[in-house]
């Protein structure tokens, strides 16, 4: 019989300790932290690692972590009832040229998806819908802003009686951009879309993982929250 093949460790070329890699890539996504802040606090607790690592190991690690969690939360919310839906499109300079980064956020303030273009117009609305809806299925209602790009494709995919716009039921959305700008601001913005693209995808998944909502719960259940978000990340690719 033949042997079944292992999956391979992700950590087996480095020296350092998964523990020390989560630690990092923790660090530096969750928070508005440069790498060499993220590097400074690292060598106050004994951990001697060059900023030049912490940039390697987020951009080699962050998008599997990143991953795993997207499959986890995916699979629970799937086909969920009374699924609400708030899209918007936020402004993003890459190298003093416009960008738009597309964002859908269910109604308890999960980010389900982030998308970056250089236009706004129906066709950049068509790809995201179309990559939001095959990843996490239908929405029982969609809220947009005024954008006349929303209901041009919503009506190609057949689903315009589903969307829904007033003057503040998009809040939830656009205050979900607020931590997004913060880690822009202290990464000095960005200088290509790829690299967009890809921070704004992990940082979403990331942030949703840690995001406890606690100004609408107690302390103990909040650290109860808490201690569970940080157990999950360690078990990340074990």
């Amino acid at each position: 019989m033949p042997r079944r093949k292992k999956s391979a460790n992700p950590f087996r070329y480095f020296n350092s300790s998964p523990e020390i890699i989560r630690l990092v890539v923790m660090m530096y996504v969750r928070f508005p932290l440069s790498l060499r802040n993220v590097e400074d606090l690292l060598f106050e607790r004994g951990i001697d690692v060059c900023h030049e690592t912490v940039r390697l190991w987020w951009n080699r690690f962050g998008p599997m972590f990143a991953a795993d969690i997207r499959r986890q939360r995916v699979s629970r919310m799937k086909g969920f009832r009374h699924w609400r839906w708030h899209l918007d499109e936020v402004f993003v300079k890459i190298n003093g040229e416009t960008h738009y980064l597309w964002r859908a956020v269910d109604h308890e303030g999960e980010i389900l998806e982030s998308y970056v273009t250089k236009k706004r117009d129906k066709k950049a609305a068509l790809k995201f819908l179309r990559k939001a809806l095959k990843r996490h299925g239908q929405a029982d209602k969609i809220v947009t802003d005024r954008l006349r790009s929303y209901p041009a494709a919503m009506r190609d995919l057949g689903n315009e009686s589903s969307r829904e716009m007033g003057r503040w039921k998009n809040n939830r959305v656009e205050n979900s951009h607020l931590p997004f700008r913060r880690r822009e601001r202290a990464m000095l913005r960005f200088r290509q879309m790829k690299s967009l693209q890809k921070f704004a995808s992990l940082h979403a998944n990331i942030h949703n993982h840690f995001n406890s909502q606690r100004h609408l719960i107690d302390r103990q259940t909040y650290k109860t929250a808490r201690s569970a978000a940080l157990a999950e990340w360690q078990t990340l690719m074990a």
